[in-house]
C-alpha cells in the first residue's frame, strides 16, 4: 500500500472544491423550484466563484501531476454544464420567460448547443479567448431577469446566443485575455457590483444597476466584436 502523502491530501482537495460547485447547482435548482430567484443566483454566484479561483488553486499545488489519473478538466466541464447551463435554463421555464412549444424548443436548444460548445476541443483561442459563444448562460439568465425584457426581445436574444454558439467569433474572458486588460478588469468589477447590488435589492432591481448592467454588456460585446476582426497575429495590448 502507497503512503498517502500531505501535497496528494491537498491536490484532491482542490478537486473536492471544484466539485462543490456540482452542490451549489443543486441548491440552485431547489431554489429554482421553489420560486426563491435571488437565492437561485447567490448559489449560482458560489459557484461562478468556484469556477474562477479553483484553476489558480490546481495550478498552485500542481494537481495534474500530484494525482495524474484524475481530470479536473473533465470535472470543471461537468459542474460548468449545471450551473452554466442546465439550471439557467430550468430556471427560464419556471419563472415563465419560455412558455408553450416555443419556449421549450428554446430550452432544448440551449442544452443541445451548449453540449456542442463543451465537447469542442478548439473552444479556446491562444489568447484564452472563447471561439463561439461560451455557454454563459448563468449570466444571460441574470440579464434576463434583471431587464425582464419583451418576451420576443428574450427570444430573439436567446436563439442568437445559440446561433453564435457555431459562429467562430472571439468572445472575451473577462479576466485572462491581454487587449484592453486594465479596461476590462475594471468593467467585470463594475458589472459584479451591480450584480450583487441587484441580488440583495431583489427583482425588479433598481435603474442604475440595469444601466450598468447594459453598459457592461455592451463593452464586452463592443470587445468580442473586436477581437473578432482583429489579426489574430502579435497583439497582446
Amino acid at each position: 500500500m502507497l503512503p498517502i502523502r500531505l501535497s496528494d491530501i491537498i491536490a484532491a482537495s482542490v478537486h473536492v472544491f471544484t466539485a462543490l460547485g456540482a452542490v451549489c447547482g443543486l441548491f440552485a435548482a431547489l431554489s429554482a423550484f421553489d420560486g426563491a430567484w435571488e437565492r437561485m443566483f447567490v448559489w449560482l454566484g458560489i459557484a461562478l466563484v468556484i469556477d474562477a479561483v479553483d484553476g489558480t488553486f490546481a495550478r498552485m499545488v500542481q494537481v495534474e501531476a500530484r494525482l495524474p489519473r484524475f481530470s479536473g478538466e473533465r470535472l470543471d466541464l461537468v459542474v460548468d454544464y449545471i450551473t452554466y447551463v442546465f439550471v439557467p435554463a430550468l430556471a427560464l421555464l419556471r419563472a415563465g420567460y419560455l412558455e408553450g412549444t416555443s419556449g421549450h424548443v428554446i430550452g432544448a436548444l440551449i442544452l443541445v448547443s451548449s453540449l456542442y460548445h463543451f465537447s469542442d476541443l478548439a473552444s479556446k483561442c491562444e489568447d484564452y479567448s472563447f471561439v463561439g459563444f461560451p455557454a454563459i448562460w448563468n449570466v444571460v439568465a441574470f440579464y434576463v431577469f434583471a431587464l425582464s425584457p419583451p418576451g420576443w426581445v428574450t427570444h430573439t436574444a436567446l436563439i442568437m446566443c445559440v446561433v453564435f454558439t457555431f459562429i467562430p467569433i472571439h468572445w472575451v474572458h473577462p479576466v485572462r485575455v491581454l487587449r484592453w486588460r486594465g479596461v476590462t478588469l475594471a468593467v467585470t468589477a463594475a458589472w459584479a457590483i451591480a450584480a450583487i447590488a441587484v441580488i440583495w435589492a431583489g427583482f425588479p432591481p433598481p435603474f442604475w444597476t440595469q444601466a450598468i448592467l447594459v453598459a457592461a454588456m455592451g463593452y464586452f460585446l463592443w470587445l468580442t466584436v473586436a477581437l473578432s476582426l482583429r489579426p489574430r497575429m502579435g497583439d497582446t495590448i
